[in-house]
């Protein structure tokens, strides 16, 4: 090879490297323009430690839930759709008899909150505010949803639901539904965080 052809040579190769560099930055300069954020992952997928504290979006009557070490059999669940969003009310047994619920949500992050009934409330929804127990509430959203019911929850099978929901400091929330023709039920809630929960299910059948 004479020096003229290995110039030559040279030459074209540094072109290629040089073109595949702009290439690159130019694909991942795009890439961050177009390119979508990544979804969220499955927080109880098998390989994440929190599979081991039981996934509360499978839910249903008859399992046992604990929350923050207290536990709390599933007597009756809610599954409730709007549009494309759905999300699901579970009525928790409690020793004082109380009612209590917790609502599982997938928005697109995991969203637990545990909720306790307030009968004794004379407040009723629509104002961007509203003050009660000494905190104050601000509107976050209102709709209504179809839904099902299963077990012990005092519903109809399905029907329709409204609803307001308020939010307050701290992930402290209020709420409003009204099932059917029924007046508004009102609860107070508060937002649980995924290590506050462990999941029980109910055993299944024995194979034969």
């Amino acid at each position: 090879m004479n020096g003229s052809v290995a110039y030559l040579v040279a030459t074209l190769g540094c072109l290629v490297g040089v073109a595949g560099i702009v290439v690159a930055v130019v694909a991942l300069r795009r890439g961050k323009k177009t390119g979508r954020p990544a979804a969220p992952g499955d927080p109880f997928r098998d390989t994440d430690a929190d599979a081991l504290r039981g996934d509360p979006r499978t839910l249903k009557p008859g399992d046992i839930v604990e929350i923050r070490q207290v536990s709390y059999a599933v007597r009756g669940s809610v599954h409730l759709v709007e549009g494309g969003w759905s999300w699901a009310e579970h009525l928790l047994d409690t020793v004082d008899g109380d009612k209590r619920w917790l609502s599982v949500e997938e928005d697109p992050d995991l969203e637990l909150v545990f909720w306790t009934a307030e009968p004794a409330a004379t407040i009723t929804p629509g104002a961007p505010t509203l003050d009660y127990a000494g905190r104050r509430y601000s509107w976050e959203e209102s709709g209504q949803a179809r839904y099902s019911a299963t077990g012990s929850t005092g519903l109809d099978p399905s029907g329709t639901v409204r609803y307001h929901d308020y939010r307050g400091q701290g992930g402290d929330r209020l709420a409003f539904e009204a099932y059917g023709e029924a007046g508004w039920e009102v609860a107070r809630g508060e937002q649980l965080h995924r290590a506050d929960l462990m999941v029980y299910p109910q055993a299944g059948p024995k194979a034969d």
